[in-house]
Formats: structure tokens, sequence, C-alpha cells
């Protein structure tokens, strides 16, 4: 029973060692195309987090008060900025099969390479836009502690989940193309299921329930903590977050490995 699947993992591995420059390459691409004759360039990545917070910090400190315990466009703006890089990662991760089906179909390499690229090209511009909530915190007096410097696990954790989502978002797209406008559907009924614009304490009922079960609740929650407020994330909700997201992620990568086979002749 547990043979094939060392067998598999094994492959896994070693196929993405072997490919490793291929998805440098892919990713060097996929940044090229997204910003190829745009003006603001990288400024994209900047500009809609920003005017995403400025009118989210209208409508939740001047119509419906949110009461935060930071300045409120700085706790928008790190939710909003870790959201869209999960967003970002999977909307490019949903057509990175179905946009790419002559490599598809002729050569052969691992084909979790394009929507882990998605990824990594989304963090870039995640990485770009965190200088914005440097700046932000400056502006509003909030130190770096020592807990910063769990802010990598942070990440790991987030792409973890978010590359477990984009391979079967990825593969369910290929066979049946209307995933991908079920998903714009989702994802935008997710945020909202999400503490992205406020906090869990804020919602009670079944649907608090669902925003603290929800693996990205936590998941911002851990980069406010560490960030925001030198603190080190729940170790009860982050612990279950990064479970979940490994659980996820060996799932669905170990169904995507097996399912490659079908891709050439389901475009």
């Amino acid at each position: 029973m547990f043979t094939p699947l060392l067998t598999d993992v094994r492959e896994m591995f070693a196929e993405q060692y072997h490919f490793r420059e291929l998805l440098y390459q892919m990713t060097m691409r996929d940044l090229r195309i997204r910003y190829k004759q745009t003006v603001m360039g990288f400024g994209w990545a900047v500009f809609m987090p920003i005017i995403n917070t400025i009118v989210f910090s209208t409508i939740f400190t001047r119509v419906a008060r949110i009461q935060t315990d930071v300045p409120y466009p700085i706790y928008a703006f790190s939710g909003l900025l870790a959201w869209n890089f999960f967003a970002s990662s999977l909307r490019f991760s949903v057509n990175s099969l179905t946009g790419n089906t002559n490599l598809v179909t002729k050569i052969y390499f691992p084909r979790e390479i394009f929507p882990f690229s998605a990824i990594l090209v989304s963090l870039m511009d995640f990485l770009v836009a965190s200088g914005v909530l440097a700046a932000l915190m400056v502006y509003y007096k909030i130190g770096v502690t020592w807990t910063i410097l769990f802010l990598p696990a942070v990440i790991i954790v987030q792409i973890a989940f978010t590359s477990g989502v984009a391979l079967l978002l990825s593969m369910g797209n290929l066979f049946y193309r209307d995933v991908k406008y079920l998903f714009e559907v989702v994802i935008t009924a997710w945020m909202f299921a999400t503490s992205v614009l406020y906090p869990t304490n804020v919602v009670g009922g079944v649907f608090g329930t669902l925003l603290k079960l929800n693996p990205m609740t936590a998941i911002i929650d851990a980069y406010r903590a560490v960030i925001l407020r030198g603190e080190l994330p729940p170790a009860g909700p982050f612990g279950a977050a990064a479970l979940a997201s490994l659980l996820v992620l060996a799932v669905s990568w170990i169904v995507f490995h097996r399912g490659e086979y079908r891709f050439a002749e389901s475009i």
C-alpha cells in the first residue's frame, strides 16, 4: 500500500529538482509577460492594495465602524497584502495548464511547474508591495520586534496551502473548463469569509465559526501578529492551519501527479 505512494513522492521531488532551472525560466517568462507593455510595471502590485485599503478604510472607519488593535488602514492593508498574494496565485494558476497547451501536449516535464511558477510570480508582487507595509509601519510608529524572525514560517505555510489549492484548480480547469468561472465567484466569497478586513471577534454565530475554521484566517492573523503586534501567532489556530496546509498540498500534489497522464488527451 505504501510502496507506490513512496515511489510517487520520490519521483515528484526528484523531478522538481531535475527541472528546477525550467521552473526559474518559466517564472521569469511569466513575469515578463505579465508586465509587458504596461506603464506602471510592478507598480500594479502596489496600486490595487492601496486603492482597496482606501476604500475599505473609508467604509469601516466612517460608515460601519470597526475597532482594531492597530490603526485600521495598516490592519486592512496587511490583510489585503496577504490575501492578494493568495488570490492572485490562484487566479493565474487556474489557467496555467490550459494556457500552455503546446507545452503540455508536446514536451515532457512535471506539469506542476505551471501553477508553481504562477505562485512564484505572485510572491514577487507580494514582496514588492510589502514595501508599502513597511512605510505604513514607519508612519504609524509600529516598530519591528524579534517576532519578525517567524515571518518566513508564515510565508511557507501560506505557500504550501496556496500550492495545494492551485494544483487542484489548474487540474480541475483542464478537465472542466467552467471551473475558472466558478472560481471567480468562490474567491470573492472566500475573501469575506476570511479576516482580511475585520477581526474574527466582530462576527458571531455560524459565520463566525466558519471564519475561524478557515485556514487563511489563521495565516493572515499570523502575519499581523508577527509583524504588527510583536507576538507569536496563537499556537492552536496557526498549528491547525499549518497542518491543514501540508495535508492539502500532499493530497493535491499526489492527485495531480497521478493524473498527469490524462492531461494531453483532455486539452
